[in-house]
């Protein structure tokens, strides 16, 4: 990372943090999810992966099942005893009494999934893809969606009505869309965000709604009730998704980063015979801040190191890359010995991704990563070293997206320039 700027990424997945210090009131006794069908490993440098607000019991879970894609979404049991996660290619994992009514990970999936909501029954439940496309499952109904419609910027959440006859979706700028019996009680979209909308959740009478930023903070419509926010810390955890309690008395955050990934590609994803081991590297790697000292890291010298991280992945996965400390250089590296692929070329997971306008200077070749997974409509997911929220200097190996490469200047605060790729 060459710029302090890139703090200010507005991402729709922030990035986690070593110690998690966060405000939780009128905390109920654990919920007992030892039945779980499915569960998912943690990473220890942060705990608990799911936050809870207001009269939210806390939540645990297991580590039997290892995601291979990002987690993105969160549902809730009618009886508030367990709950789903989805990932951003569609797989979907149960705990407590929640049960498995299939997923999307068969289908192929032109954009990411970035949410989910249950039917009021808990028989069934919606997924939603970046694009607005809705999947139903169980005893869900489709009641219209957004795909193929222009879309200001990507979905990135939804909420079920009540009675299970609509629901809502929120894009990233804050932009509400309703379907069925659900009705608009106000958005933030044209509003000032701090942090991209991530997710939303309904009240339990359908008269309100919550949305919430990358940045954990809260926005209430209607009769939802504020129960307390992450929003405004000096180092915030990254938020994922929300879902409320049953009984509309709190809600929880999910923190994504939280979780030990074992990334796969998605169907058609492009690919490279280096692909495998440079993704491997680099989920390896996931992360708070790996060395004491500003900017000190186990890739080189203590200066600013996405770069030096990136060219590590590749040298873990057998391809020689030199360990330059400027990003542009590295390009202008991979332009004279590898491939260079332009901003609307589909890159292969294990690439780089670089960010600003081009290699001339520290002010205009930004930051870097290295690209994870694919979809059709354009969208990213990266792994990306030098990277945060956090304090300049004591930064970690982060996940980023899934994220528009046309919206990055939105999301990443600079847009992508190019891509780099070994060449086989």
């Amino acid at each position: 990372m060459e710029s302090s700027a890139k703090l200010n990424y507005l991402r729709p997945v922030f990035k986690v943090l070593a110690v998690l210090v966060v405000l939780v009131l009128q905390l109920q006794s654990s919920l007992d999810l030892g039945s779980a069908p499915h569960s998912v490993e943690l990473v220890s440098y942060s705990s608990p992966p799911v936050v809870a607000f207001g009269g939210a019991s806390s939540m645990t879970s297991g580590t039997q099942t290892t995601p291979s894609s990002l987690i993105v979404g969160m549902a809730s049991t009618p009886d508030g005893r367990g709950y789903w996660l989805v990932g951003a290619t569609g797989e979907v994992f149960c705990f407590g009494d929640a049960v498995d009514f299939g997923s999307a990970v068969s289908s192929p999936l032109y954009a990411p999934i970035v949410g989910m909501a249950s039917t009021p029954d808990g028989r069934g439940y919606w997924l939603v893809g970046a694009d607005g496309g809705i999947f139903t499952f169980g005893d869900a109904t489709f009641y219209g969606s957004m795909g193929g419609k222009s879309l200001n910027g990507p979905i990135v959440g939804m909420a079920s009505t009540p009675d299970g006859r609509g629901y809502w979706l929120v894009g990233a700028d804050g932009g509400i869309f309703t379907f069925g019996d659900a009705t608009f009680y106000g958005s933030m979209g044209g509003k000032y965000l701090a942090g991209a909308i991530v997710g939303m959740a309904s009240t339990p009478d359908g008269r309100g709604y919550w949305l919430v930023g990358a940045d954990g903070g809260i926005f209430t419509f209607g009769d939802a009730t504020f129960y307390g926010s992450m929003g405004g810390e000096a180092s915030s955890v990254p938020i994922a998704a929300i879902v409320a309690t049953p009984a509309g008395n709190g809600y929880y955050l999910l923190s994504p980063d939280s979780f030990h990934y074992s990334f796969e590609p998605n169907q058609g994803e492009r690919l490279v015979a280096e692909s495998n081991g440079i993704v491997t590297a680099a989920e390896s790697q996931i992360g708070p801040a790996p060395s004491p000292g500003s900017f000190c890291n186990p890739y080189g010298p203590c200066e600013e190191w996405c770069s030096l991280f990136a060219a590590w992945t590749w040298n873990r996965a057998g391809v020689a890359a030199p360990s330059l400390g400027f990003t542009g250089s590295l390009y202008d590296w991979v332009a004279r010995n590898e491939k260079r692929l332009s901003p609307s070329d589909m890159p292969a997971a294990g690439d780089f991704v670089f960010y600003g306008t081009g290699p001339q200077s520290a002010s205009t070749s930004v930051h870097m990563g290295i690209v994870i997974q694919t979809w059709g409509d354009g969208s990213l997911l990266t792994i990306e070293g030098d990277s945060g929220p956090g304090d300049p200097g004591y930064l970690g190996v982060t996940v980023n997206g899934p994220f528009l490469v046309s919206h990055s200047l939105e999301y990443n605060g600079d847009p992508v320039y190019g891509y780099g790729e070994p060449l086989s």
